[in-house]
């Protein structure tokens, strides 16, 4: 059984619906979903889902939404016979403050949600499809070839390593951000809400070697709707940044086309490990 699917999960008879976000990881997901035969439809949000994801789908097996649009998803959803759903992908968090379109059932949600963060919005959109009998499940299923290994030796002295666990499990612990980048101890960058590339485009003006990036997840992570990941582009601008290490959390991180990624970070000179 794949290591995050239900344990009662059975293909056949599954009818699963994706709803994609932004990047590469919507991309592989539902190309493993369907390489399995499992069936599959997609939800598209505007603005984000990449294009070529949506024209792999049939007409009769895609739909597009707005962000907001929480009852049109919950109608698709039933159009489509769903059973199960992934939420993959990213939404740019600025959109979901002065981009958001709530139709009237997200609107009767959001104003009972006290602290409006992608957190607390995301999770009750989870709630709400969880209660129309429609299973949402853990976004790492069918990733399981991505998933970060924990290593056996660190290329760094292990209190530096410490150190920036612990700092990138504070801030996450605290809501700030998942990402940290440290150096000898000392704390350079922290992930805001701008995101982890602005965060590592910050590195790069320090002009420093030997920096550490280090990602973690949440004390209580929901991974039906966040999973950290680390990815090409974010090696790619490592490399310009100078930074030469990066720590990710093994079993709660992925590394998207993970042996790319690590024959492509060996080519670089960039260590990449997890704890």
């Amino acid at each position: 059984m794949e290591l995050f699917l239900p344990r009662d999960f059975e293909k056949e008879g599954t009818v699963l619906a994706i709803i994609a976000g932004r990047g590469e990881y919507p991309m592989l997901l539902a190309n493993r979903v369907r390489t399995q035969g499992v069936r599959c439809n997609l939800i598209a949000l505007e603005g984000e889902t990449d294009s070529e994801l949506f024209e792999q789908f049939s007409e009769e097996n895609r739909e597009k939404v707005h962000i907001g649009q929480l009852g049109k998803v919950l109608k698709i959803l039933k159009k489509f016979g769903t059973t199960d759903v992934i939420l993959a992908g990213q939404v740019k968090p600025i959109r979901l403050f002065g981009d958001l379109r709530p139709d009237w059932r997200a609107l009767c949600l959001l104003r009972k949600i006290r602290e409006r963060n992608a957190d607390t919005i995301f999770s009750t959109v989870c709630d709400q499809i969880e209660g129309v009998g429609i299973r949402v499940l853990d976004a790492r299923s069918f990733m399981e070839t991505d998933v970060v290994i924990r290593s056996k030796k660190f290329p760094l002295r292990r209190h530096i390593v410490e150190h920036g666990i612990y700092i990138a499990s504070e801030i996450a612990r605290l809501d700030i951000g998942q990402s940290v980048i440290v150096k000898n101890g000392t704390v350079l960058c922290v992930e805001g809400f701008d995101g982890t590339d602005a965060m590592i485009r910050h590195a790069q003006t320090l002009g420093l070697s030997g920096m550490l990036f280090v990602k973690a997840s949440k004390p209580h992570h929901d991974f039906r709707f966040d999973v950290p990941v680390f990815g090409i582009q974010t090696l790619a601008l490592m490399k310009e940044s100078g930074i030469q290490f990066a720590a990710l959390e093994a079993e709660r991180t992925l590394i998207l086309n993970r042996d790319v990624v690590l024959r492509r970070a060996e080519e670089l000179g960039i260590k990449i490990f997890g704890y």
